[in-house]
């Protein structure tokens, strides 16, 4: 699920529920803006490898690491190819 349809659930998180989850997973955004622009891909701009883990684990892993990076997310996390 991308982070665009999973904002979009009636049960998710909200933007800032979702920044702070994710600070409190060792991963603090400087606002609620930056999540929109990956949330809507402004600018082609993806989160870092480190934020991906901390939205899969804000979102008990609704949104995936691969949902997030599609075309990378193989040669940055290779243990992940054998769970799917």
């Amino acid at each position: 699920m991308t982070l665009d349809e999973y904002l979009q659930l009636h049960d998710a998180l909200s933007v800032r529920q979702l920044r702070m989850r994710m600070a409190q997973h060792g991963s603090p955004i400087k606002s609620d803006a930056q999540i929109r622009q990956w949330q809507h891909r402004y600018a082609q701009r993806i989160p870092s490898p480190i934020n991906c883990v901390a939205i899969e684990q804000a979102t008990d892993g609704r949104v995936t690491r691969q949902d997030l990076r599609p075309h990378d997310w193989a040669s940055i996390w290779p243990e992940l190819g054998t769970l799917r």
